[in-house]
């Protein structure tokens, strides 16, 4: 019989779900905070239930010598060491939907707070000063409720709000517009959002493309006296810039749930009479502790008990038999939709994966999640091979396989083509001998290349002097190239360079070599 310890607090129906499943367990919900304590048990284990209160660190993870599966009741794993339960073989899993309500729902009791201006007026009445007429809100009936990101927790925003008779309009640049009418959102672009919202609420992970997403600059651009909730990262919002807003009556007050740094100790917002303030509560529900304790108990239990994997953060859906076959293969997988994820920057409607040869005779759901996976990371960041289908189902993509066998020159290769609003782009792959992944294909220009950490994209005009003044220019920028590739359809048309460089681009040094003659688009890619 498998043996889990559950190390934080955890419902006790969690518990019973254990025992149900034919799991023996261990409840020591202060354990998780005597380190000493855990190092010297956890070789007992064969799962381990979490919360946020157990560090499970390198030196936990050295002496859990029967660990098999680690479980977090909830999304966040920054707890958990994870490249160092990967090399283990310890499977680490969350609860990734489990707070999406509860999240959706204090966002929506931060905007009312914030429009009739409940903290003030009650601590106001609470010393006795009964100021009636000091505060006045504004309604929410028939307000424009900007959605800055439109995926799990913004639709559900937006579906309150549409209760609350507001209009909704969302900026999501992966919102198709299939989704946006399912959603009975407007999809606008970001300067529209600004110029037209009476409320701003984010729902985005925080990542390079949304940093500061709301800036001194942005900003400005709101419509005088607008209204901004925060419920999703810290770090969104430049809160520098947003001081400053806020007192010039620019932005007529924010509530925040989350902060850059957290706990949040003497935060200038917290001076100002127009900022409501809460502890990062979003996920701070009876019901929402109680959804992912039991969404935990029961992964952990399949896992243990049949093999199950699910909603795991470091390893796809597949066997210990099909592992060392297919991985390589999920890897590619992974590696192509990366490449064309990076690519796109705009609402992906459609992705279909072409498997010939070796990988259609295998299970290729775990390299279509992977694939899937690699598309939508570099735009959602928060996001694994497990719930990136679902993710791209809610969000209307339509996803496409199609195994067929071997007929080319290859033994074997996978083709991914994304479709968004403005056009189609196509990359194909294959395995060498060796077990590296190499791209054969690019836009339907066959070509050879090998995937490597960094690499430098350009689409330019088929024309002499061009590879010449590339070389040059990365020369100059004192870019060292690891291997040189070129492909092209035809005589003085469209060609491609992917270039493995040592190190990155920074943004001024691809600016430069974007501008060089006959450059279409340079790109950095990352893998």
């Amino acid at each position: 019989m498998p043996k889990v310890l559950v190390s934080d607090k955890l419902s006790p129906t969690a518990v019973q779900i254990f025992k149900d499943n034919g799991v023996e367990v261990d409840y020591l919900p202060d354990l998780g905070k005597d380190k000493d304590k855990l190092f010297e048990v956890i070789g007992q284990y064969d799962g381990l239930a979490i919360r946020s209160a157990t560090k499970v660190t390198e030196k936990i993870l050295s002496a859990a010598t029967n660990l098999k599966v680690i479980g977090r009741a909830g999304i966040g794993v920054d707890n958990v060491d994870i490249p160092a339960a990967t090399k283990k073989g310890i499977i680490v899993m969350n609860t990734p939907f489990g707070n999406s309500i509860t999240t959706a729902e204090h966002a929506i009791a931060m905007m009312m707070a914030l429009a009739r201006q409940l903290p003030e007026a009650d601590a106001s009445t609470r010393a006795s000063k009964w100021e009636k007429n000091r505060f006045m809100g504004v309604e929410v009936t028939h307000k424009t409720l900007g959605l800055i990101g439109a995926g799990n927790i913004g639709s559900i925003v937006a579906d309150r709000a549409q209760g609350l008779k507001m209009k909704v309009i969302a900026y999501d640049p992966f919102l198709t517009p299939e989704r946006a009418v399912e959603l009975g959102v407007e999809k606008v672009e970001l300067n529209d959002l600004l110029a037209r919202a009476d409320f701003i609420t984010l729902h985005t992970p925080l990542i390079d493309a949304t940093r500061n997403i709301l800036n001194a600059e942005t900003l400005a651009k709101t419509k005088k006296g607008v209204r901004i909730i925060n419920c999703a990262r810290g770090g969104l919002i430049d809160e520098t810039a947003l001081y400053e807003a806020l007192k010039s009556g620019q932005v007529a007050g924010a509530a925040l749930d989350v902060f850059l740094e957290e706990p949040a100790q003497d935060n200038p917002l917290f001076e100002l009479p127009n900022v409501i303030c809460t502890p990062h509560l979003g996920a701070s529900t009876t019901e929402a502790q109680e959804n992912v304790a039991l969404q935990v108990a029961e992964q952990i239990s399949a896992y243990l008990m049949t093999g199950e994997i699910t909603n795991a953060l470091n390893f796809p859906s597949i066997s210990a038999e099909e592992a060392p076959i297919i991985t390589p293969w999920v890897k590619l997988a992974e590696a192509l939709g990366s490449f064309a994820g990076q690519l796109t920057e705009t609402a992906i409607s459609g992705i279909k994966l072409e498997f010939e040869g070796t990988p259609a005779g295998l299970n290729t759901r775990p390299m279509v999640a992977a694939a899937i996976n690699g598309v939508l990371k570099p735009s959602l960041g928060d996001i694994n091979m497990v719930s990136a289908p679902q993710i791209a189902k809610d969000r209307g993509i339509v996803v496409e396989t199609t195994n067929r066998d071997q007929q080319g020159a290859y033994e074997g290769y996978i083709r991914l083509t994304v479709t968004t609003e403005r056009q189609t782009r196509g990359v194909a792959g294959t395995l060498f001998a060796n077990g590296k992944p190499r791209i054969i294909q690019v836009k339907d220009i066959n070509m050879e290349a090998e995937i490597t950490p960094h690499m430098l994209y350009v689409t330019n005009e088929d024309k002499p002097g061009h590879i010449g003044r590339l070389g040059t220019t990365l020369g100059a920028l004192n870019i060292n190239i690891a291997n040189f590739n070129l492909g092209r359809a035809e005589v003085g048309g469209d060609a491609i360079a992917l270039v493995s460089i040592d190190g990155t681009l920074d943004a001024a040094q691809l600016d430069q070599i974007a501008k060089l003659e006959g450059v279409k688009q340079a790109k950095a890619l990352s893998f």
